[in-house]
């Protein structure tokens, strides 16, 4: 059996922790929801005092983790047989009625 691509060594199922085992009681629905935390934690918090180029970098940065954070945090999760899955509607949004286009 060769290596993926990436470079990473592959990791048989038998051979790899689950990270279960670490965490008994994982509720699906609680992650979600520290997502949806740390996504308002993201959006509320201030600016450090930093200027010029590093300002810009640690605005994008915040830009990224809020738009992570709030992805997950408004995922569907779903813990079947040890499979954790998150779906995601990343459909836009219907206008709402009444909104005239044209």
């Amino acid at each position: 059996m060769s290596a993926p691509k990436s470079g990473a060594p592959r990791v048989s199922r038998a051979t790899r922790a689950s990270t279960l085992t670490a965490v008994p009681a994982f509720d699906p629905k609680e992650m979600v929801a520290r997502f949806r935390q740390r996504a308002e934690a993201v959006r509320t918090r201030g600016m450090p005092p930093i200027e010029g180029p590093e300002r810009q970098r640690f605005r994008q940065q915040a830009q990224q983790d809020f738009a992570d954070f709030a992805m997950i945090g408004d995922a569907e999760a779903e813990l079947v047989d040890g499979i954790l899955t998150l779906r995601v509607d990343l459909r836009p949004k219907d206008p709402p009625e009444g909104d005239s286009q044209g």
